[in-house]
């Protein structure tokens, strides 16, 4: 099985930073992806940013410019640097990754438990 768990979520005002930390654990043989996603009360999921296994990384235009995705290949563990912050931000922050378990083997998608950010204003 693989886990993944994030830390780093809390209470901030608007325009200051936090910093969100996922590690993946478990039977991993490769790591494809690993990224975040969100989701605030009454609104669907929705992607937040990704990180690729070559490094690529993609952004939601909300976030551009404010938060930075980066990941630990070693310790399979990805980061979500956010800055200017601000209220909108305020939601559940899930980390995703995309794993295979074996050599040649299928690719499987898992979610971390959550974490929550919360911006006052």
């Amino acid at each position: 099985q693989v886990q993944l768990v994030e830390s780093g979520g809390g209470l901030v005002q608007a325009g200051g930073s936090l910093r969100l930390s996922c590690a993946a654990s478990g039977n991993i043989f490769s790591i494809n992806l690993m990224g975040w996603y969100r989701q605030a009360p009454g609104n669907q999921r929705e992607l937040v940013a990704i990180v690729i296994s070559g490094g690529s990384t993609n952004y939601a235009d909300f976030v551009k410019g404010r938060f930075t995705i980066s990941r630990d290949h070693a310790k399979n563990m990805v980061y979500l640097q956010m800055s200017s912050l601000k209220p909108e931000d305020t939601a559940v922050y899930y980390c995703n990754a995309v794993i295979s378990t074996s050599n040649s083997g299928p690719l499987f998608n898992y979610w971390g438990q959550g974490t929550q950010v919360t911006v006052s204003s």
